[in-house]
């Protein structure tokens, strides 16, 4: 197993801050990815609006959740054991990590809805909705690493 999940001295991280670092980085190189394709489609001179982005962005979504479902199972299989041990820590931190992350999927949601109130064009719209889910999924994620690493207060 890489060192890149051990904290010295023998420390194992959990694997459910595993799955956080998985969660993160997939969103970060999907939505890049998606970026880059919409992006590089627009270099010709066509406006952004009008550039087709509905293929891209489903096949980055559905990338990185495949690549998210595959790397969970790759984690799971090398730490049999791991997988099925859940205690209290975790599951608060991993209700912290949701309710943060939360809050980018409401304001995406509010956003495109001002944005289809107002007329804007579709591409817009998804997109809003896109970047609220992409930023959901990396505060959920930075806030449970934050919590792992350096402790958090339970009420």
């Amino acid at each position: 197993m890489s060192k890149f999940f051990y904290m010295g001295a023998g420390a194992v991280v959990a694997f459910e801050e595993k799955r956080a670092w998985i969660t993160g980085v997939v969103a970060v190189i999907g939505y890049a990815v998606y970026l880059a394709l919409v992006l590089g489609r627009s270099g010709d001179g066509v406006p952004l609006a009008e550039v087709p982005y509905v293929t891209p962005l489903l096949w980055t979504v559905g990338g990185a959740i495949a690549a998210a479902i595959l790397l969970n199972i790759a984690v799971a299989v090398a730490g049999p054991g791991e997988a099925d041990v859940k205690d209290q820590r975790d599951k608060e931190i991993g209700r912290l990590g949701e309710h943060a992350g939360q809050s980018f999927l409401v304001i995406g949601a509010v956003t495109a809805l001002i944005l289809s109130m107002a007329g804007a064009d579709r591409f817009w719209i998804s997109n809003a909705l896109y970047l609220g889910f992409v930023l959901s999924a990396v505060l959920g994620s930075v806030v449970k690493l934050a919590a792992y690493r350096w402790g958090f207060q339970s009420w």
